[in-house]
């Protein structure tokens, strides 16, 4: 019998459980802290394990990130040299598709300005902007960047894109590498950044980035908060260089209660909610990758170290 060992946040671990007992009754699913012969166990599922944890298990054959990111495991300097694998999964998917979506289209409508109408007891019409005339830019074009851009293209917005490598998306006008950069800032207006954290990726949302948007662009960062300089951000939403920012990350989680953007008019502030893992397609994923590892094909969505994602 196989074993899993599952680590996950204690109000939602239930929740995992119930599923796997559901969907794979004969996996034995063992939790954190794992109390057994270290020998037994085959496979991880974890957040956040304690530092040097994994390296006890010595027939472990791949560690599964129980959310979409693995900064969790990329801080540990002991993690054992084992196959690493992303959440990719349709209900996380489909949860940040559907936060972008309602953020673009919070942007594009004026909603933040209807806001402080709201506030200030004033009625005032804004001339919409139709889509097709609205230019939607995604920082990151992996899978989740892609599913947003699908989605996005139904509602005739004119959609481009940045990645690091060269890529083709269908409806979507695709830049690459660092000139690309400059050239697809210049053409957005509402930026959505999905970007992995990486060394080079660490702090982009910053002055020179701002500057080279159109006046009044707005910023929806659903990345990593790793990604954001806060003081330019603030910066550049007090200036008016950007018209307003829906922020779900921030450097310092959970965002102290002192911070500014808390009570900033033109912000828009969630905590870290855009996309939340969903056990029961999760644990389907999860076995499906299994099942693939044990009949000898390769696993999917595994991590490049090297590239930091």
């Amino acid at each position: 019998m196989k074993t899993l060992l599952f680590k996950s946040d204690i109000e939602r671990g239930g929740l995992w459980l119930d599923a796997f007992a559901e969907q794979a009754p004969d996996l034995k699913v063992s939790t954190f802290p794992y109390e057994g012969d270290p020998e037994d166990v085959d496979y991880a599922l974890v957040w956040a394990p304690p530092r040097g944890d994994l390296k006890r298990y010595p027939n472990l054959k791949a560690i599964f990130s129980v959310g979409a990111g693995i900064d969790h495991l990329k801080s540990d300097p002991e993690l054992p040299d084992l196959p690493v694998v992303r959440m990719v999964e349709p209900g996380l998917t489909a949860g940040m598709t559907e936060y972008v979506v309602w953020a673009v289209l919070h942007h594009h409508r004026f909603m933040l300005d209807y806001a402080q109408q709201q506030r200030d007891a004033h009625w005032e019409e804004i001339n919409q902007v139709s889509a097709a005339r609205r230019r939607v830019g995604i920082l990151g074009l992996g899978h989740l960047g892609q599913d947003a851009a699908e989605k996005l293209a139904i509602f005739g917005f004119q959609l481009s894109g940045w990645s690091r490598s060269a890529k083709s998306v269908p409806g979507v006008t695709c830049h690459h590498g660092a000139e690309g950069l400059k050239d697809f800032l210049a053409e957005t207006e509402i930026l959505v950044a999905l970007l992995p954290l990486t060394p080079e990726t660490d702090g982009i949302l910053n002055a020179e980035t701002f500057g080279r948007l159109p006046k009044g662009a707005a910023l929806i960062n659903v990345g990593r908060g790793g990604l954001q300089n806060e003081e330019d951000l603030l910066a550049a939403l007090d200036s008016g260089r950007l018209s307003g920012a829906t922020l779900d990350v921030f450097r310092d989680e959970p965002l102290p209660s002192d911070s500014p953007f808390y009570s900033h008019p033109r912000v828009v502030m969630t905590p870290h909610i855009a996309s939340m893992t969903i056990p029961e397609t999760a644990v389907t994923e999860v076995l499906r990758q299994i099942r693939r590892y044990e009949a000898g094909e390769p696993l999917e969505h595994t991590v490049d170290f090297k590239r930091g994602y």
